[in-house]
């Protein structure tokens, strides 16, 4: 029993021995560390599914709120889209300030009656957008947007994309990235941080 105080108190001494150098280290104060946010220009040229080619040029003066997604997405990009109806709704008068865009990362099967017909089923405030490969490719690059196929093997695919809406300001400027995975009322809340 003696041999096993023993190692008790030792034990013990020296677990007060390490926790003394923690203490001091736990009162230290915590510096965050902010990243840099890449530069966006937000600048593309693609066409409505009417068949009309815009730019962001042609929204100066409204916010956009841009999501990039495919039409054949199973649930993501339904999800965002009817989300983005439920905040516009929550926003009520300030929704006016807004213009939703919704731009296709799959050009090959999101061809305009595709977009338009897909799109019928949200908020008809969304202007969906899509454009060749290389316009495609332009605008996510302007945003800094991931998007790449993935085989599925039987000559189908599917789209693996970013995520995030990307909130640009009247004049053009990028302001803030919102995760996608937000409900409608947190889609609001954010945009009532930025649109006065």
């Amino acid at each position: 029993m003696v041999g096993v105080l023993s190692v008790f108190r030792r034990g013990f001494g020296l677990i007060a021995f390490l926790a003394v150098p923690v203490l001091p280290a736990l009162a230290a104060p915590v510096i965050e560390e902010t990243l840099p946010v890449p530069s966006m220009s937000g600048h593309f040229t693609l066409q409505t599914p009417d068949g009309r080619t815009v730019s962001d040029a042609n929204f100066r003066g409204k916010w956009l709120l841009v999501y990039f997604g495919y039409t054949n997405c199973p649930d993501v990009c339904p999800t965002v889209l009817n989300e983005i109806g439920v905040a516009l709704n929550e926003m009520g008068p300030l929704a006016r300030k807004i213009q939703p865009v919704f731009i296709s990362v799959d050009p090959v099967r999101d061809k305009a009656p595709v977009l338009k017909k897909y799109l019928s089923s949200f908020d008809p405030r969304i202007v969906g957008l899509r454009g060749d490969g290389e316009a495609t490719e332009a605008a996510a690059k302007s945003f800094h947007v991931y998007y790449r196929p993935v085989s599925l093997g039987n000559a189908q695919y599917t789209m693996d994309h970013s995520g995030f809406l990307y909130l640009i300001d009247p004049k053009g400027k990028f302001v803030t990235l919102i995760t996608g995975n937000l409900p409608g009322h947190g889609i609001a809340q954010a945009l009532r941080k930025q649109i006065k």
